[in-house]
This record gives structure tokens, sequence and C-alpha cells, in this order.
């Protein structure tokens, strides 16, 4: 895993006198927010395009993210006044989404308005007209049991990994944040439904690669719906398999559990703070769940159907 160094202004703008100008350039909307990509990479630069919506260069972007290489150690450096990131060295993609994606996660913290908007590191499925949310640690099996959700026809798509959700008083929405999946070879070995597919996918050095949504899932694709049920991931031995939980313990599994995103930019009190005050919103909101990942997938994916049903 990457760490993030936070820097000045000045630093930025040493950083970026350093890095050679002849960079690759793109910008893409994700949920309204313009960001734009500037590397030296073209398969970057390809993925990006089949990963996020385009935004018009007319547009100025809220954030920008460079990903360059020097030869030197991989480093990730953050500026948040301008929400600049500048990536050094990295031989993978998936970072360099996740890294723009929890630039947009800052400044939807940082952006008030009626209705606050903030971003999720979860997946988030339609399930006939209400949303179902899948939050959890890395290798709990959030897309796993996602991905066999969605082999139900009752089932729509909305995000696989990140979501970004606007607050009302009585609930929230949730939007979806990619334009297609970024999917993981292993998916096909547990759900053979998807194995011929996979096998058309160009991957990179971790097994991962994107995806057209409507070659997986046809028309049963949506860009928003009102959060219903959210459920956590946990896998620990010993604990129910099941059980539902009130807000204020699932606000502590969030904490204990570092908001189940490994890719914060940012992580001052301040910003603890505001996270804190948001998760204890949504679960104020929604119906809360707790699922215990260590039976089979199939027998979790079981419990999952049964909370819908």
């Amino acid at each position: 895993m990457y760490s993030v160094r936070i820097i000045t202004p000045l630093e930025k703008d040493r950083l970026l006198a350093e890095i050679d100008t002849r960079l690759i350039e793109r910008k893409a909307n994700l949920h309204g927010a313009c960001v734009k990509l500037l590397t030296d990479d073209p398969s970057f630069k390809e993925e990006w395009e089949d990963n996020f919506r385009f935004m018009s260069d007319d547009i100025r972007p809220h954030a920008k993210v460079f990903a360059v290489s020097d030869g030197g150690e991989l480093s990730v450096s953050y500026e948040p006044v301008s929400k600049t990131v500048i990536i050094k060295n990295m031989d993978y993609y998936g970072w360099v989404k996740s890294i723009a994606l929890a630039a947009v996660a800052d400044f939807f913290e940082e952006y008030h308005s009626e209705h606050l908007r903030y971003s999720v590191h979860g997946s988030v499925i339609d399930v006939e007209g209400h949303g179902l949310a899948i939050i959890g640690p890395p290798g709990t099996g959030k897309t796993t049991l996602t991905y066999g959700m969605l082999l139900d026809d009752a089932c729509s798509y909305i995000s696989d990994d990140w979501f970004f959700t606007r607050l009302f008083e009585n609930g929230a929405l949730a939007y979806a944040s990619e334009k297609n999946s970024y999917i993981r070879d292993d998916i096909g070995s547990v759900w053979e439904e998807y194995s011929e597919i996979i096998e058309d996918v160009s991957l990179d050095r971790k097994g991962r690669g994107i995806v057209d949504i409507s070659r997986l899932f046809g028309d049963s694709i949506r860009e928003s719906t009102t959060l219903r049920r959210v459920v956590l991931l946990d896998r620990t031995p010993g604990e129910p398999p099941f059980r539902r939980l009130n807000p204020e313990a699932g606000l502590r599994y969030m904490l204990e559990k570092d908001f189940c995103n490994p890719h914060q930019l940012v992580r001052d009190p301040r910003k603890m703070e505001l996270r804190k005050m948001f998760f204890r919103e949504l679960f104020g909101r929604v119906e809360l769940y707790m699922l215990n990942t260590i039976e089979t997938p199939h027998k979790s994916l079981e419990r999952l159907k049964n909370l819908e049903e």
C-alpha cells in the first residue's frame, strides 16, 4: 500500500516544476466534479477513458491527478488547497483511479451546500426500486457478494467500489461513481456466470481490468437509488453470522475499520469528525446490518437475499 505525504502549495509548485510538461491530459466527470489526469503513461490514459465519464475541456478541474514516472521510488503527495495529487512511479492503475476518487471525496467534504455530497468506499445495487449498500474492509467479500446479488434479475448495478451519497432529512440517495467496472479476474471462479466475459478482459498485473458494464448486466443498470439498507461486512470467527445494528454500533465499527477505506488523502482530526458525522447521519436513515463473511460466499449471499425477501 502507498502512503500519502501532505504538502504545501509551494512544495507542489516545486514538484511540478521537475515534471516533464509533455503529458497526456484527460478530464473526467465524477458525480459533477471535474478531475483532470495528467500522465506520461498511455495505458493510464486509456484505462481512465474506459473507467470514467467524459468531462468537457471547457470545465475547469476541481482536482488534478499527476501520474508520472522518473525511475525512482513510489510516492504520493497531496496538496489539499488546490486538490492536487502528484503520484510518482506507480505501475498499478487501480490505485490511480482510487486516488482520483479520494480527491473528489476530499473536495465534497469541503463543499457546502443545502444538500452535502459524500463519497463512500463501498458498493451499492438497486433491488426493485430501493438501494442496498455493502461496505467492508478489503478482503471481506464486498465485490464478490455484490456480483452474486447482481445475478438476480431483480437487482440492478449502480457501483461496485465507490459511490456518492446525498443526505436528506428522511433518507439518502446513492449515485454511481464510475462509467464501467474495474473487475477482478477471480469473480468468475466464484460465480461462473461471469467467467466467459472475464476471459475477454485485458488484465493488469494485479489481475484486474475494466469491463463494459452493459456486457455484464445488460439493461439492469441504474445511475442512482434511494438507500434503504446498509450491510457492513466483517470476518470474525465466533461472531454471529448476521445481525441488526443500531447507528452507534455501526459507527464504532467504521471507526475501528478506518471507515473501510484505505484511500483517504487527509486524516486529520477535523476530517475524522466530518466522516463520523456523515456515517452517524447515514446510519440513522437506513436499516443497518452486520454480515460475518466467515461462511462460504454462497451462504453469505443466501443471507443477503433473505434480507431482501
